[in-house]
């Protein structure tokens, strides 16, 4: 016998994993639908600057080459969100900057006002590990505790 599990023909880690990024995409939806933030709710939001569909001004991209956070809390505008994507403007040192991020790129999504986070698999084969860089889009800069609310899906993946 041996305690390696049998490899599983269905796709278990891409169906979570596309369920945790819905839970993002209707998290945003209500914050859109409602025109702001409720109570404390604020959240940091990390993606692949070169995913695919990402689009970000060219000096952003030439900051923030792989990965990075953004800050949702008091000055983001024109928030949108769809099915698969979302689009928002924020500030970066004083200069407007329109973001489309798709859920697909999104690598982490935090709620420090509820110590809630979600964390997922980098999309990428050759995506590196460690912590994004965290821009400074004129908010303030927390730093969420590891809570009981984490989720942390991490299959492994066959090289």
């Amino acid at each position: 016998m041996t305690d390696t599990p049998p490899d599983s023909l269905i796709p278990y880690d891409e169906i979570v994993q596309e369920a945790l990024r819905a839970v993002v995409g209707r998290v945003l939806g209500q914050v859109e639908a409602e025109g702001g933030l409720p109570g404390a709710h604020h959240f940091y939001i990390t993606f692949k600057t070169r995913g695919i569909g990402v689009e970000i001004p060219r000096h952003l991209l030439e900051r923030f080459p792989d990965e990075m956070t953004i800050v949702l809390q008091n000055k983001f505008w024109d928030l949108r969100v769809s099915e698969d994507r979302f689009e928002v403007g924020l500030s970066f040192n004083q200069m407007p900057a329109k973001l489309l991020i798709p859920f697909a790129a999104v690598t982490g999504f935090v709620d420090p006002a509820v110590n809630f986070a979600l964390q997922f698999q980098a999309q990428a084969a050759d995506d590196l590990d460690g912590t994004p860089d965290v821009p400074q889009n004129d908010a303030v800069a927390i730093t969420s505790e590891d809570g009981s609310n984490v989720v942390t899906v991490d299959f492994g993946r066959k090289k």
